[in-house]
């Protein structure tokens, strides 16, 4: 009887340790819940609300005073929403981790100039102010556009719950197929972690808006990208859009 129960217990363990998968067992630690990230840099992504009669002020006085917030960490993009919400500004932040973080805010708190020149005059300007933390998606890195100029798109998914493992495939098919077409420059791909979950986040820069309408009007007609985007708005619960204009300050021009 000892001998039984012993045999059942390392059965009980094995069994812990694998599952199926496509109708083959594999070892548990091979399961993931997607590709995993390899280093801890995050990118915020901020949205601050302007009040309508404040919005000329609050551009000005962010173009003269950014270089105080600057000094502190590294400003990816700064831009004027000019389509997808009025009277917005949305720029992004990059940081190594969030210790680096925690420093930069402090180290803000404490800064007089920062407080005093721009902290103070821009906050009652302001309706409301929004923050994500996002990741780089694995297969994707930030790409500088072939020039400056242009407009930028930040197009937003809300995906259906669990993550990569369930969307990842598909949307990045979705994406690739339509930057490899030419149909668009990609800066970059981002996912949430902090904010709505299963957000994925597409960077597009165009030479201007309507060469973005001549560039969605051919995709419509691409057999390839039309396949792609079938597969992956099966696993879609709604979208957004917004179109920007990179403000003189912002590294992303």
């Amino acid at each position: 009887m000892f001998t039984v129960r012993n045999s059942f217990r390392r059965s009980s363990r094995l069994i812990e340790n694998i599952c199926w998968k496509n109708g083959d067992v594999v070892p548990r630690d091979c399961i993931s819940t997607g590709p995993q990230q390899q280093n801890g840099t995050f990118y915020e992504f901020r949205t601050y609300r302007i009040l309508p009669e404040k919005n000329a002020a609050f551009l000005k006085l962010t173009n003269e005073k950014i270089h105080l917030r600057t000094a502190h960490s590294e400003l990816l993009g700064y831009w004027s929403v000019e389509y997808g919400g009025l009277n917005q500004v949305f720029h992004i932040w990059k940081y190594d981790s969030y210790a680096q973080r925690a420093g930069v805010r402090a180290s803000l708190a404490q800064d007089p100039k920062w407080i005093e020149e721009y902290i103070s005059k821009a906050m009652p300007m302001l309706m409301s102010q929004d923050n994500e933390v996002t990741y780089l998606v694995p297969w994707s890195k930030v790409e500088r556009p072939p020039k400056e100029g242009g407009v930028y798109e930040l197009a937003s998914f809300q995906m259906r719950p669990g993550g990569p493992a369930v969307w990842g495939e598909a949307f990045q098919a979705a994406v690739n197929t339509y930057a490899a077409g030419g149909h668009a420059h990609l800066v970059g791909v981002f996912h949430s972690e902090f904010g709505q979950l299963n957000k994925a986040n597409a960077l597009w820069w165009y030479e201007s808006p309507d060469q973005r309408a001549a560039v969605r009007h051919k995709a419509h007609g691409d057999a390839r990208v039309v396949a792609a985007v079938r597969e992956s708005v099966t696993y879609l619960e709604s979208q957004t859009n917004k179109l920007m204009f990179p403000c003189p300050y912002s590294p992303l021009k």
